[in-house]
């Protein structure tokens, strides 16, 4: 994924108050020398970013913008749902939704009222790698939500009669986004079975019957343990220079005592040699779809000196209406109605590249899939042309201009990277590292990636189905080939 197609989601994102629940999170890296006591000004680069750390270990990075008098406040947590205990899945964002209950200076529902009545938004949202809280607000209300946000970093208070009602919108949630929409029961199920030990296995949403055994005192444990300034990011990106922010953050969270941490897992995904095969036949399947994923090295995780030849790779093979199988599959032949890939390298564990596309109607599953196995296979032992690398570097490129166009993405870039073990550094430096990715190495990490064991996923409609009459033939093929990243 490209930094425009990035760009494009998070304007998206930031522009509505119900984030979207699928989110891929595709970004640039990102960098920073926080070792100096002052405000360190990056080299000229994507956001040009400056950035302090506070006596207590907040560690803080502005993005100045001065278009327009609004700041995009945001700060981020190293804490998301691969850290949750055992048997209590769904309790990093269960605990994203009681941060808004309230605090002894801020009673429970004014958070909200008091950023509305500012004109601001504000939401929150649950990877498996983090948890973010951010407030879209006028530059002289700044302080205002820096230091509500400061006070619940420690402050929050829970009750089991204020945890109960919550979990119940937690399962109402689910039953809407997940068990009522076979693509994300299918993306759930896949995403069980791409992971053998890894907590990337569990649904970030969590599972229903963990969800329900949530308790007040499970909530409060998990905020005790992570909710800590040395565990936190705080990105400014808009009408302010670290010089005016500096005081403001210290005047507000550097109030807050910093903690002792638990150590992070780092749980070792063992070595995989089967391919797996999950599908879901169901009648409210209205459109068909075949996914395949691959296991692959994020910007951090195994054989991470392939990721940026991964990502050319990506929007070479599936990324738009000139790649390789949106040409042979959408274009020539024709056999789908769409057709791409995707990777993701900003994970702390594995990533994965996956390909997916949904078939035209008559069209049976097992051509598409035979076809699609075909045109993944030449790229494998062939590689790509340096024309193709060419034009798609320009592509990724030309992106950039779309990412510094808006602040708000520029605070997700950055916090997410910071967040999943990047520096500042490599955020200014994506797109030269992307400029200097030769043919050979895309063909290496091909090689590398597309050669391994996969995970294919299958969402068809039963074949007495009206959506399966429609299609002409055999129905089946998969899914959106990703599960939710991110959860409001």
């Amino acid at each position: 994924m490209t930094l425009l197609s990035r760009a494009r989601q998070l304007t998206l994102r930031f522009d509505v108050t119900n984030v979207p629940i699928w989110l891929s999170a595709t970004v640039v890296a990102l960098t920073l020398l926080v070792l100096s006591p002052g405000p360190v000004a990056a080299r000229e680069g994507l956001f040009n970013p400056q950035s302090f750390t506070l006596d207590n270990g907040l560690q803080v990075v502005v993005v100045t913008d001065r278009r327009v008098p609004v700041v995009s406040h945001m700060l981020w947590y190293k804490v998301g749902a691969m850290d949750e205990p055992e048997g209590r899945s769904g309790i990093a964002h269960l605990l994203e939704h009681l941060m808004f209950k309230g605090t002894p200076s801020v009673p429970q529902g004014e958070f909200s009222r008091i950023v509305a009545r500012n004109g601001g938004q504000e939401n929150a949202f649950t990877s498996h790698d983090y948890t973010a809280y951010y407030q879209n607000i006028a530059r002289d209300r700044l302080e205002l939500v820096m230091r509500m946000e400061a006070d619940r970093m420690r402050n929050l208070t829970l009750t089991p009669e204020q945890v109960a009602p919550e979990k119940l919108v937690v399962l109402e949630e689910r039953r809407q986004r997940i068990d009522n929409d076979p693509a994300a029961v299918l993306g759930e199920e896949a995403q069980a079975a791409r992971f053998l030990n890894h907590p990337y296995r569990r649904p970030i949403i969590g599972w229903q019957t963990e969800i329900e055994a949530l308790t007040a005192e499970d909530a409060l444990e998990f905020y005790r343990q992570w909710y800590a300034p040395n565990n936190a990011i705080l990105v400014v990106a808009g009408d302010v220079d670290a010089a005016e922010l500096r005081p403001l953050a210290e005047k507000t969270y550097g109030k807050v005592e910093k903690s002792v941490l638990p150590a992070r897992r780092h749980l070792v995904e063992p070595d995989q040699h089967a391919d797996r095969r999950v599908s879901l036949t169901d009648a409210r399947v209205r459109q068909p779809m075949w996914g395949r994923s691959y296991r692959a090295p994020s910007y951090v995780w195994g054989e991470s000196k392939h990721a940026y030849a991964l990502q050319v790779l990506s929007e070479i093979l599936g990324g738009g209406a000139t790649s390789r199988l949106y040409r042979g599959l959408v274009v020539d032949q024709p056999l789908a109605v769409s057709a791409g890939a995707d990777y993701d390298p900003t994970r702390r564990g594995p990533s994965e590249l996956s390909v997916q596309a949904s078939p035209r109607p008559g069209v049976d599953l097992d051509k598409l899939e035979q076809a699609v196995e075909r045109i993944v296979v030449e790229f494998r032992d062939s590689g790509p042309t340096d024309a193709e690398v060419t034009a798609a570097k320009q592509r990724m490129s030309a992106s950039t201009v779309y990412a510094r166009d808006s602040y708000s993405t520029a605070a997700h870039v950055i916090g997410e990277a910071l967040a999943t073990g990047q520096t500042l550094a490599d955020v200014e430096a994506w797109p030269e590292r992307i400029a200097a990715v030769t043919r050979d190495e895309v063909a290496a990490a091909a090689r590398l990636v597309l050669g391994g064991p996969t995970v294919t996923s299958l969402l068809m409609a039963p074949p007495d189905s009206e959506a399966a009459a429609a299609q002409g033939s055999r129905p089946g093929t998969p899914e959106p080939a990703s599960s939710p990243s991110t959860i409001r």
